[in-house]
């Protein structure tokens, strides 16, 4: 068992699988294709992203470092939050950026979303944690990696 601690930007408890991205994640590849067809989960779109490319992230723990790309990237996760497709929680390694946290912020305003977002968690905890991993997250900005 693995502890981290993170600053919480949008809190929560919860307990599941986690989705690992070694590299930033681009949201408007990483969700569109999804968002677009309307779909029921995530499937991850974005080629260039061999991580995470066609795994499944809805109800997951995305673990990250940062995201990337266009400036709909907030926008991108307001709407999947809103469809509820959304990962359960975003696990960002370094400071969230200002789209990502700006998405999440709308979603858990607008949309009443229960996701999850932490970040500041080190690159200590992206070395640590594999995609599979259960985690355990803490209303306090506690990850756990449940060996």
């Amino acid at each position: 068992m693995k502890e981290f601690k993170g600053r919480v930007l949008a809190g929560g408890n919860w307990k599941g699988e986690a989705v690992v991205s070694h590299q930033g994640v681009n949201t408007l590849a990483t969700f569109q294709s999804s968002a677009l067809k309307n779909s029921k989960q995530v499937i991850v779109s974005d080629q260039n992203n061999s991580d995470i490319f066609k795994k499944m992230i809805t109800g997951k723990a995305l673990c990250l470092p940062i995201t990337i790309g266009s400036t709909t990237g907030g926008l991108v996760i307001q709407t999947i939050c809103a469809m509820k497709i959304n990962p359960a929680a975003f696990l960002f390694s370094e400071h969230i950026d200002s789209l990502a946290a700006s998405g999440i912020v709308l979603a858990k305003v607008w949309e009443n979303s229960d996701v999850i977002a932490i970040d500041q968690l080190g690159n200590d905890f992206l070395d640590a944690v594999k995609t599979g991993d259960t985690l355990e997250i803490r209303e306090d900005g506690t990850v756990i990696i449940i060996e």
